[in-house]
């Protein structure tokens, strides 16, 4: 075996999990209010960096995590100009409704649109148009609450689907469910940090039943802490999870230097899992929860979690087990090749320790 190519394939294995940096939702939201009197509300909240790569501005901090107001102030018509080229309220025929004062504000470390609408001259529906940020990257969405009286909804928009009708009924339970868990499968695959951890923590793995364990820990333990904090039951600052997470993934990756028992490891996959949860939940709270199909719409988002956790390790294990056929002395006894998972491990131990020290500071 040729000992030379074993870090050449931590890195081939690790490489859908390199990321410029982690939980890139690549999100934009909406709230769009409809009165009795046929007035539309629309506020849109952007993300500073996504402003700058919309606009071709200069307002997000990447060291502070925040935007400048002075810069948002000076960079207010141009920001306009690209969200009104990329957002209306019309007709169904595509009338569009009067424009009022539209006004730009910076809020943390993103950028609030926010603007209204009178309908009362247009006949039939009322339809909300959002490209904003689609039209840049296909990837994208936007995710719409619907106000209309005391009734709300959830939409979501990306590049093959523009409009939500805003005098429409709300979205049938299916559908919202939909959503959320196509939402949930997304969320894992973005969340490189995630990856990361449930590599290093099956990287000894060659039976079965110690990874369904550790799976299963892993998710029982998120679901808990996911559902506290998606509800408002049990909140912890992000400046605490996230590099609590980055910790996680050092510990095990490091871990396997020292431990090849994979059979007790669903011990520590379900106490990281109960952090890990915590940062599931901060990609909820930004995409929010329909307040007439809460509990449907967690439970499918906690399912598509899922189903991309167990896509990852389903991934993951072939292609372990390819590399244990292709190194062993005999091939007709497999093996784990010890360089391959120290040589995985000191990537994901680099990574995570990138990820604790931006986070951290």
């Amino acid at each position: 075996m040729n000992l030379l190519r074993l870090p050449l394939l931590g890195v081939v294995l690790l490489s859908f999990a390199l990321p410029v940096r982690a939980h890139q939702v690549n999100l934009s939201t909406a709230r769009v209010a409809l009165t009795a009197d046929r007035a539309v509300t629309v506020e849109v909240a952007l993300k500073g960096s996504d402003v700058d790569r919309l606009v071709g501005t200069n307002v997000y901090d990447a060291k502070a995590d925040a935007v400048d107001p002075a810069a948002v102030d000076a960079a207010a018509a141009s920001i306009l100009g690209y969200l009104k080229a990329h957002l209306a309220v019309t007709a169904v025929d595509g009338t569009a409704c009067a424009a009022g004062t539209a006004a730009i504000l910076a809020d943390g470390d993103g950028v609030i649109y926010r603007n209204s609408f009178a309908c009362a001259g247009v006949a039939g529906d009322i339809v909300y148009r959002s490209t904003v940020l689609t039209e840049k990257d296909p990837t994208a969405r936007q995710v719409v609450l619907v106000v209309q009286g005391k009734s709300e909804a959830q939409a979501l928009l990306d590049a093959g689907n523009t409009t939500v009708t805003l005098s429409a009924p709300p979205p049938p339970l299916w559908s919202t469910m939909q959503r959320y868990l196509l939402t949930g499968i997304v969320h894992i695959f973005l969340g490189y940090d995630h990856i990361a951890f449930l590599i290093a923590v099956v990287l000894w793995a060659r039976r079965l039943i110690p990874v369904i364990k550790i799976v299963t820990a892993f998710t029982i333990a998120h679901s808990i802490t996911l559902s506290l904090a998606a509800l408002d039951l049990v909140v912890i600052p992000s400046r605490i999870v996230e590099p609590a997470i980055a910790a996680s993934i050092v510990f095990v990756a490091v871990e396997n230097f020292f431990s090849r028992d994979i059979d007790s490891r669903w011990r520590v996959a379900f106490l990281f899992g109960l952090i890990h949860g915590f940062g599931f939940a901060g990609a909820l709270r930004e995409v929010g929860l329909p307040t007439n199909a809460i509990v449907p719409a967690l439970a499918a988002f906690n399912i598509g979690v899922e189903i991309g956790q167990v896509a990852i390790v389903a991934i993951v294990l072939p292609v372990l087990g390819l590399f244990d056929r292709l190194f062993a002395p005999d091939r007709a006894k497999p093996v784990r090749a010890t360089g391959l998972v120290y040589a995985v491990s000191a990537v994901i131990t680099l990574l995570g320790g990138y990820w604790l020290f931006t986070r951290a500071f």
